[in-house]
């Protein structure tokens, strides 16, 4: 199945964070700017009025010699010219600038409605204002940067800082926000596995949820690690409790019964029920297993060594040298001997009716599969996806006395929990395959 990709939660809270902040750091400097940039400009207004009027009372009460003396002095002295204003004048209008609409509605309100204003009077640049003396008409002409008006520099590197901060602020919360999920998340993964002591939640956080949820994640943890205890012990007993028995009837049937063929039954039934012990210790053992690199090819051969005196049973091996695969050794011995035995059980050949395992190995990508097939009847397309069920046996295992329809779902169960896949199918030719997906692993 598929696994459905996404942000992790902490990468969504963050980015929602993120989109907030940014969202109110933008609409607090606009409305900042707003209400800084409409009294700066009133008060520059205000400013540039003043100036006007003191140069107009200052030409209407001096004659002509004294008027150049005194723009002279104004253009020196206070960066300030006065031209005659003419009707030929090429006049360039304000620029759509919200401060500088600000001051041109305010000079028209302090000096009339008809004064002139322009950024740009026969090509030279500036600030110029037109006002009125009697018949005659001026240009006041001053530079704007003499005047206070918001640096757009400034409001850049607060705008910066805000953002850094905010940033900075959301992934803070986000993190403080994804940590106890983070936790529970990885207590949850630990106790799948088995880990039951590594689970352990903190029940002292501050966040009454947070806390109400770690101590009854710990309760569970502690009741489940309490079953998996009384589940070990009980199989334990059970096996010892059988097993002494079982051992008296085998050394009792070899010694009294003395009928050769009827001992043999005997002794027969005996190791089947043994067998069948073994199965369901091997399906409830613990998932908790610890994996490390094992060498592949030197496993296969220490597991088949004791396989290879069985007259019925015929191996052949088509290995890929230097393989290695990250594994419990134990648990992947059980996995191979299981499916040597079910098809030394179940995968004889019609004609001969001896049995021929193939086991190959090779590399696929950073993979190794591993396929251990028989050349039997097969089994039936519509049972191969339950051969993996517990205690489900097909037609041909249900003749048989001595299966139990654990050795299957003992393979996909260790071979799941060595994050690896197993899967069945009917080989060309005929036979059961069955092919194993482990991690590759560097020795």
């Amino acid at each position: 199945m598929a696994t459905k990709s996404g942000l992790s939660l902490f990468w969504r809270t963050f980015v929602l964070l993120v989109l907030l902040l940014l969202g109110s750091v933008l609409a607090w400097t606009q409305t900042l700017y707003k209400l800084e940039s409409e009294p700066r400009a009133i008060q520059t207004a205000r400013q540039i009025a003043s100036l006007v009027n003191m140069s107009r009372v200052a030409v209407m009460h001096s004659d002509g010699i004294a008027q150049v003396s005194l723009f002279k002095s104004m253009k020196d002295e206070e960066s300030v010219v006065i031209k005659p204003r003419e009707p030929n004048d090429v006049v360039q209008t304000l620029k759509n600038d919200a401060h500088l609409r600000f001051i041109e509605a305010e000079l028209k309100q302090r000096l009339g409605p008809d004064t002139p204003v322009a950024e740009r009077v026969n090509g030279e640049a500036g600030l110029w204002i037109g006002f009125d003396i009697n018949k005659d008409h001026f240009w006041l002409q001053t530079d704007l940067s003499r005047f206070d008006r918001p640096k757009a520099k400034t409001w850049l590197v607060w705008l910066s800082a805000a953002t850094l901060l905010s940033l900075l602020g959301a992934a803070w919360i986000a993190g403080l926000i994804n940590r106890p999920l983070k936790d529970l998340s990885f207590a949850a993964r630990r106790v799948r596995e088995g880990d039951f002591e590594a689970s352990r939640l903190d029940e002292s956080v501050v966040t009454s949820e947070i806390r109400a949820v770690n101590i009854g994640f710990n309760r569970m943890t502690q009741k489940l690690a309490k079953i998996e205890e009384e589940r070990t012990v009980m199989l334990a007993g059970i096996s010892h409790d059988l097993r002494t028995p079982l051992a008296r009837l085998r050394l009792e049937a070899e010694l009294s019964v003395n009928d050769p063929a009827a001992r043999g039954h005997m002794i027969s039934d005996i190791a089947q029920l043994d067998a069948i012990i073994n199965k369901f210790l091997d399906y409830a053992r613990p998932d908790y297993v610890k994996f490390s690199p094992i060498e592949l090819n030197g496993l296969l051969e220490q597991c088949l060594a004791s396989l290879r005196n069985r007259p019925e049973l015929e191996l052949k091996l088509a290995l890929e040298p230097g393989l290695a695969v990250q594994a419990d050794a134990v648990e992947l011995q059980r996995v191979i001997t299981n499916l040597i035995e079910n098809s030394a059980r179940y995968g004889k050949s019609p004609d001969t009716g001896a049995t021929l395992v193939e086991l190959s190995a090779r590399r696929m990508d950073n993979t190794v599969l591993l396929r251990v097939r028989d050349h039997g009847l097969g089994v039936p397309e519509g049972q191969l996806k339950q051969l993996t069920t517990p205690f489900f046996r097909g037609e041909a295992a249900r003749t048989a006395a001595n299966g139990t329809g654990l050795g299957l779902a003992i393979v996909q169960k260790i071979v799941s929990r060595m994050g690896g896949t197993l899967e069945l199918s009917n080989a060309d030719g005929g036979g059961l395959c069955a092919s194993i997906r482990l991690q590759l692993a560097t020795l």
